[in-house]
């Protein structure tokens, strides 16, 4: 996979699945643009983590359409272009129905799918513009097992993810006479931020047993995953959705 010269831009990249996807592409000779939302001290970690040079580091929350054309625009600005997308910026907080209050509720439902669904969808919109002036580009989505399996005490991040899957394949079929594939990937677990209190807690050794593999799975193998989706030779995977879950859920 050769990614010398081709610009990518990754969401969510300061951490975590977006931080390993950032340092995988660097790697194989991208320029990467890392987007955070307000932790810059770790964004800044990531960015200098990265092989080789031209890297840059964006600000943006990307709730906010203003910011996200904002961002899309400074990536042009500097790269000249984008070949690569990765919707990777996502939330995930608790909201059992049975005893949030209303208020709360209808807080956590904005904020989750603003920024895991109507923000991603807003940044592809801008990115797309780019790639079909430049005639063509790859976007990959990263979206989560509980789109399919259910999310009881985080319905919203559920909810959210399972319209991520189907904005993505939504738009596979609308861009690729474009050039524009657009791909998905659902990973279950990851040893990431976003899990840690959950892995580390009592249920930890529950949850890593619901893969036969009896363990989460390493941002790099979701990152692995992302990089050969964004390489050439994978368009006919367009509209795809992948589990990366080590057969904790297996989809019929």
């Amino acid at each position: 996979m050769n990614f010398e010269n081709k610009r990518v831009l990754i969401t969510g990249a300061s951490r975590g699945v977006g931080r390993a996807c950032a340092r995988m592409f660097a790697e194989h000779g991208a320029h990467v643009a890392v987007h955070y939302r307000h932790n810059r001290k770790v964004a800044e970690e990531t960015l200098a983590s990265l092989s080789g040079t031209s890297h840059m580091l964006l600000q943006a929350d990307i709730r906010d359409a203003a910011a996200v054309r904002r961002m899309v625009d400074s990536v042009v600005e500097a790269f000249g272009r984008i070949d690569v997308l990765v919707n990777s910026a996502g939330i995930y907080e608790l909201h059992p129905i049975r005893s949030l209050g209303y208020e709360d509720w209808q807080k956590v439902w904005d904020r989750t799918l603003q920024t895991n669904l109507v923000g991603a969808a807003n940044v592809s919109f801008c990115v797309v513009q780019q790639m079909l002036r430049q005639g063509g580009g790859r976007i990959v989505n990263i979206s989560s097992r509980g789109a399919f399996r259910g999310e009881p005490e985080a319905p919203a991040y559920g909810a959210s993810k399972a319209g991520l899957n189907a904005f993505g394949q939504s738009l596979a079929k609308a861009l690729a006479p474009q050039g524009i594939y657009v791909f998905t990937v659902a990973p279950g677990f990851v040893e990431t931020d976003m899990s840690a209190e959950a892995l580390a807690g009592p249920l930890g050794d529950e949850f890593r047993r619901e893969s036969p593999m009896g363990r989460a799975a390493k941002p790099e193998e979701v990152a692995r995953t992302v990089v050969f989706l964004a390489s050439e030779g994978s368009e006919y995977l367009t509209g795809c959705i992948v589990d990366i879950n080590g057969a904790s859920y297996l989809r019929t």
